[in-house]
């Protein structure tokens, strides 16, 4: 099992949701609401750029590009981290991956069309 998995891409309208998930199966329950947990996502040809971050005390962060538009979350008894993703924008496509410490998963992608 890897120490992160992500889930829930897929392709959408513009305008329309997607909901990621970040599953850490190898983190032992009482250790993973230690964790600061973050999403990044790569476009084609771009470098890998920060779209939110959630602290182990639930503090969050967003880019500029996504705020307003993205809302992270985590369930701590399931060990999960969420990424909702409202008004869809093409620009938004890549391949979104969720990271902690010095591990990633292997990303999902999320590819929108105008």
């Amino acid at each position: 099992q890897p120490q992160l998995a992500e889930s829930g891409g897929g392709s959408v309208q513009a305008g329309g949701s997607l909901r990621l998930t970040c599953a850490s199966p190898r983190s032992i329950l009482s250790t993973f609401s230690t964790y600061d947990i973050a999403w990044y996502r790569q476009a084609p040809g771009k470098e890998r750029e920060f779209v939110a971050r959630i602290t182990s005390g639930r503090s969050t962060i967003y880019a500029d590009s996504v705020q307003g538009r993205f809302t992270i979350s985590r369930d701590n008894g399931k060990k999960r981290v969420f990424l909702q993703m409202n008004h869809l924008k093409p620009e938004d496509t890549a391949v979104y991956s969720c990271t902690r410490d010095s591990y990633w998963g292997q990303g999902t992608q999320v590819t929108v069309s105008s």
